[in-house]
């Protein structure tokens, strides 16, 4: 009787895969870059946020998914529509109360999960999938402009008095298109509600912290990162980028997995190669290549040569100043939340992240991860989330915690 309970214990788990995925994601065969895995974090399996803008809340699930295991609480799949369902309807207050004058879309950051998880909880993606009109992945291209018509039309009618049940119906609406969330619900024999289900699985979102890094705002102090995802205007901790690098790598090392939102809208970030990189048009040399030709080369012909990614160019110094740079003149924008799982090496040394992204797994050489260098994630990072006990006692001092 213990064999066959086992039995289908396994069977349910291959069935909704949930089994935690450790192994080196595939390399393509005719991939110009060879990485060799220096540290791969345990994490749930790949997801597919498909037609949606809802990649904080996957990535940021990821996370939480990520430290359930590593605290060896069990293997969960989380609801990420739960988080998506709760955002958008406060997402709708702020934005109503602003007059129409604020973010409003399906975007967000990953504080959006942790303030969803204090104030509503949590539920299992068993118990909320948010896929309810035929589709078995998300496509919210017509709910989030219906959603979004709805706001402006009651701002538009209110003659400076709200009716009293717009709200309910902008829910309404929300859950047409997602479904309605459970009150209560069973899982693995057990009956929860969202509160208790959250409670159940010890995490603490007071364990969780943002940091990003950026010279218009003073290092070792909160502010409120002015981009447009950041609609509930949360507080980031500021580091010099050399101490949030070391954050990162700190984390990574320890087995903490690091909630990663970046910008991908570069050349330099193939997701049809699984790397993203930050090659150097103004290298004195290029391996295989004359220095002099090289140098004669026009900056279409050498973009052509730098972005073939047939193998790894030599990349750019990242400084504060450059980053910062980006960031003031919009080339560094506030594009993709995605996990850091593990470190690597290309075939020359040079040292990579690995990462988990929620794109699914076609169309990608590693089975739905890539490979950032180094002076990507210094140059491309807009914010982290980590556990704050994976930050160096140091830096953990100099921020008050």
């Amino acid at each position: 009787m213990k064999n066959l309970l086992t039995l289908l214990m396994l069977m349910a788990l291959l069935a909704t895969g949930t089994f935690a995925q450790t192994q080196e994601p595939v390399k393509k065969a005719d991939s110009g870059y060879v990485f060799t895995l220096v540290k791969s974090i345990p994490v749930t399996p790949v997801k597919n946020q498909n037609r949606s803008g809802t990649c904080w809340s996957y990535s940021t699930i990821g996370f939480l998914e990520a430290e359930l295991l590593r605290t060896k609480k069990d293997t969960f799949n989380l609801a990420d529509m739960f988080c998506v369902r709760k955002a958008y309807s406060d997402k709708a207050t702020i934005y109503v109360r602003f007059g129409g004058k604020h973010n409003f879309g399906g975007g967000g950051a990953a504080h959006d999960v942790t303030n969803v998880w204090r104030k509503y909880g949590m539920v299992p993606a068993s118990a909320y999938s948010g896929n309810v009109i035929g589709e078995d992945k998300p496509v919210h291209g017509e709910m989030d402009a219906v959603l979004e018509a709805m706001v402006n039309a009651v701002i538009k009618n209110s003659n400076k008095k709200l009716t009293p049940v717009w709200h309910q119906a902008f829910d309404a609406t929300l859950d047409a298109y997602l479904g309605k969330v459970p009150e209560t619900f069973n899982f693995m024999g057990k009956d929860y509600t969202p509160r208790s289900f959250a409670d159940m699985t010890g995490l603490n979102m007071d364990d969780y912290v943002e940091l990003t890094s950026y010279t218009h705002h003073p290092f070792y102090s909160k502010f409120i990162l002015e981009v447009p995802d950041n609609w509930i205007m949360d507080e980031l901790y500021n580091l010099p980028l050399d101490e949030l690098m070391k954050v990162i790598s700190n984390s990574v090392e320890n087995g903490y997995t690091v909630a990663w939102g970046a910008d991908v809208s570069e050349k330099g970030f193939s997701w049809k190669n699984g790397v993203a990189v930050v090659p150097d048009k103004n290298a004195t040399e290029i391996a295989g290549l004359e220095s002099a030709k090289w140098q004669k080369m026009s900056d279409a012909d050498k973009d052509k040569l730098l972005y073939k990614f047939d193998k790894p160019m030599p990349e750019k110094k990242i400084t504060q100043e450059l980053r910062q740079l980006e960031f003031d003149n919009y080339q560094t924008t506030d594009d993709h939340g995605m996990l850091i799982t593990g470190t690597a090496t290309d075939q020359n040394g040079n040292p990579y992240f690995l990462v988990k992204n929620s794109w699914g797994t076609d169309g990608s050489p590693y089975k739905g991860y890539f490979y950032a260098s180094v002076p990507y994630v210094q140059l491309k990072t807009m914010d982290i989330m980590v556990n704050k006990n994976a930050i160096p006692k140091d830096i953990r001092k100099k921020l008050g915690l």
